[in-house]
């Protein structure tokens, strides 16, 4: 590609220094193009680690001063753009407000650098919640990426964040589910089960995943409730919410069907050798609903995609692993998966 890839950094007490550092050693063609937005220190530190679990010299880590210095990086060597302030080494595995304060600023600066056409696509490395909330400030605002990107995307417009809706959607070879509801308790995910919400969401999942078929996706509907309510004796939003926005989508011409008993539209649409999916993607009412499928399957090849956004945001589906961090046992799977997807978005 003619423009980089952005991996930002994650959190530095976590895992994603390591999968990084692991990437670049397990498959350097697939990291040609791609730099790290985040701390020299840390991206050696990992780099070393890597390099006594698996009995190797460490690969270099060059300090780059702008994008355009990638050309010079020779083959073998992790780039990395010092984009946020460490004054020292983050002790693995304990939550730190400076670890979130950093990962908070490599992200934002990598979302702009994509926004504003610098850069091609950013994958992002695990961040630690409890870590951005400790860091206070504007930091604290956000219970995790898809919301700092949804903020940076709507300034970057100039509309309201409310203008610019985004999605969290879950891959892997054999399922795709999007969320109707992210990051919130079960109690407020509920009350997020709207028309609105619900028809916004299919909207989106239609021209995303359009996108990256090339044809209309087969979406299949969750319902909310045990057997998609069992015709309203365990709740009525399958019949007075989620089928009426199916049927508005129909009426918009989305292959839309539904809403589906959750307890067994996932196994329907899941695609292997042996038998191809009956639909493209779930729509999944809240998040642990749509992402526990998923995950089930096998976290080594999930990725999870910010749909909505001006930008390709693509992650791991993992977090930071605190119980294994500093240990050299995390594996970088789900981040070459992650950094192959954005590539095949961003083309």
């Amino acid at each position: 590609m003619k423009k980089p890839i952005l991996i930002t950094m994650g959190d530095a007490a976590g895992i994603g220094p390591e999968i990084i550092a692991k990437a670049f050693r397990a498959s350097p063609a697939e990291l040609a193009g791609c730099i790290v937005v985040g701390d020299v220190a840390t991206l050696r530190r990992a780099a070393a680690l890597t390099a006594a679990t698996t009995a190797t010299l460490a690969l270099p880590v060059a300090q780059l001063d702008a994008l355009a210095d990638l050309s010079s990086v020779p083959p073998n060597c992790i780039a990395v753009l010092q984009k946020c302030e460490l004054p020292a080494l983050i002790p693995y595995g304990h939550i730190s407000a400076l670890a979130g304060r950093a990962a908070a600023d490599c992200i934002v600066w990598a979302a702009r650098a994509v926004l504003s056409g610098e850069a091609a696509a950013m994958v992002t490395a695990p961040i630690h919640k409890e870590a951005l909330a400790a860091a206070g400030g504007w930091t604290a605002r956000f219970p995790g990426h898809t919301e700092m990107l949804q903020a940076e995307a709507a300034a970057h417009l100039g509309k309201p964040v409310s203008e610019v809706p985004v999605r969290m959607m879950l891959a892997n070879d054999e399922l795709k589910t999007v969320l109707v509801s992210i990051h919130m308790s079960m109690r407020q995910a509920m009350e997020a089960v709207t028309f609105d919400n619900v028809l916004q969401t299919l909207r989106i999942t239609h021209h995303a995943v359009s996108a990256s078929l090339g044809r209309p996706p087969r979406i299949a509907v969750a319902g909310l409730n045990p057997h998609a309510g069992e015709g309203g004796l365990f709740g009525t939003e399958e019949q007075a919410i989620i089928g009426p926005a199916i049927a508005a989508a129909r009426s918009e011409g989305l292959d839309v069907q539904g809403p589906f008993a959750p307890d067994t539209v996932f196994m329907r649409a899941r695609n292997t050798p042996a038998k191809p999916g009956e639909f493209d993607v779930v729509v999944a009412m809240y998040h642990d609903q749509g992402l526990i499928p998923v995950k089930y399957l096998g976290v080594e090849q999930g990725v999870n995609v910010t749909l909505g956004l001006p930008l390709v945001r693509t992650s791991p589906d993992h977090g930071t692993a605190f119980d294994i961090a500093g240990t050299g046992q995390a594996d970088a799977s789900s981040l070459l998966a992650a950094i192959r997807m954005a590539r095949q978005l961003a083309a």
